[in-house]
């Protein structure tokens, strides 16, 4: 079996990404499998909606996650996509790495904040994921263990090119079925879905990337300044070609 992590930081079209995995007649998806294991190790129940759902549709042991799902051996098919979010990890053992083929999903932060914050208002840098990505891409390149980063950007700008190069890095056959998908909820939908998948659930396939003025408040400016430095060391080092 293929174990694939697909590592993002929020709002980051990692769940339209999930979505054209699950197209893969060979392929299941999971999502957010440490969802449950961030909210019970964080002070974040607060800010985020939906939280007793959330506690009470999966396990909140790490370990436990890690064993019976990420690297269960129960799933229907040879292949299996673990859509992660980065800041989830946390102080996890990360030896179960080391099993899994790892993929770093990345957005300009500029633009991670600008839709983030429609949810939640008041966010760190810890938030939205981009501190721990450094920090993990920084682990996996060490281990060897990182197949590819791909740009969000980059990705809407060419789905079929860089999907099948994706297909490449991750030694899987891509196929055409992973350019659309019916429009609507996935089964694997994790309950936290209606507060955050609205716009993947009217689509059909990967939206004409556009470029768009971004206006943020100061606060969130700072933020965003933190974070460029780290979402620019990941983009010099992004592992597909545009």
């Amino acid at each position: 079996m293929k174990i694939i992590n697909l590592w993002s930081s929020p709002r980051n079209i990692s769940t339209a990404l999930m979505y054209s995995f699950a197209q893969r007649p060979d392929t299941t998806v999971v999502d957010e499998p440490l969802y449950a294991y961030y909210l019970a190790n964080t002070n974040s129940e607060a800010a985020h909606p939906g939280v007793p759902d959330i506690m009470a549709s999966q396990s909140a042991d790490g370990d436990e996650v890690v064993t019976q799902v990420i690297l269960g051996s129960h799933y229907p098919t040879p292949v299996v996509v673990h859509k992660q979010m980065t800041h989830h990890l946390l102080d996890l053992n990360r030896s179960f790495l080391h099993q899994c083929a790892n993929v770093m999903l990345i957005r300009d932060p500029r633009a991670i904040l600008a839709s983030y914050t429609k949810v939640i208002q008041q966010p760190t840098p810890f938030d939205i994921g981009i501190p721990q990505q450094d920090d993990l891409y920084a682990y996996l390149k060490e281990h060897q263990l990182l197949k590819a980063i791909v740009d969000a950007r980059v990705l809407l700008q060419n789905p079929r090119g860089i999907l099948q190069k994706l297909c490449d890095r991750l030694e899987i056959p891509f196929t055409e079925k992973m350019l659309t998908w019916p429009a609507g909820a996935l089964p694997e939908d994790g309950v936290w879905a209606k507060y955050w998948y609205s716009n993947v659930h009217a689509s059909t396939g990967f939206k004409p990337y556009q470029e768009k003025l971004i206006e943020l408040p100061a606060h969130l400016e700072e933020i965003a300044r933190e974070c460029q430095p780290a979402y620019e060391r990941l983009l010099r080092e992004e592992l597909l070609v545009r």
